[in-house]
């Protein structure tokens, strides 16, 4: 594994991240939502709230799913950690990660994007009220990693 592969991975998900946050930046306005709000909506907000979704989610999936083992192939750790929760717990030790339990919520956060509620708008403005948030949290662990990374690199 090289560190071009890393810087990839990296690159990919600070053009999920950017895209992120421009578009919350564009419905700051309208949050916190409420529900009423939802059906109200207008299709260009609309439109951008699905961008802010959709990069929350893919930002998350692909940081858990390739930049993190990534990572911890990077540093070389040893041990045989098949599971998940091994990895991510190896990732909090090693400081690559600042809170396993954080991460696992953005995680359920992504998860909850995928099961639609249309006919529950208090749940659908609770959870992207809560993403609202917590993207900017998710930008900041991206950093984190990024610069744990970067160390790590120079290391070698």
């Amino acid at each position: 594994m090289s560190e071009s592969v890393v810087h990839l991975v990296l690159s990919q998900c600070e053009t999920h991240a950017r895209r992120m946050l421009w578009a919350k930046g564009v419905l700051s306005a309208i949050f916190p939502l409420k529900a009423n709000q939802l059906c109200e909506l207008d299709d260009a907000t609309v439109a951008v709230m699905d961008q802010f979704v959709s990069r929350f989610a893919k930002l998350q999936d692909l940081m858990g799913t390739k930049l993190l083992p990534l990572v911890l192939e990077l540093t070389k750790e040893p041990g045989d950690l098949d599971a998940f929760l091994d990895k991510l717990n190896r990732l909090e030790k090693i400081g690559a990660l600042p809170s396993v339990d954080e991460w696992l919520e953005l995680r359920e956060m992504r998860n909850a994007f995928a099961h639609d509620y249309p006919e529950d708008g208090e749940q659908q403005a609770a959870i992207l009220n809560l993403a609202f948030v917590a993207a900017d949290r998710m930008v900041e662990i991206l950093h984190q990693i990024e610069m744990f990374s970067a160390r790590y690199a120079r290391h070698e």
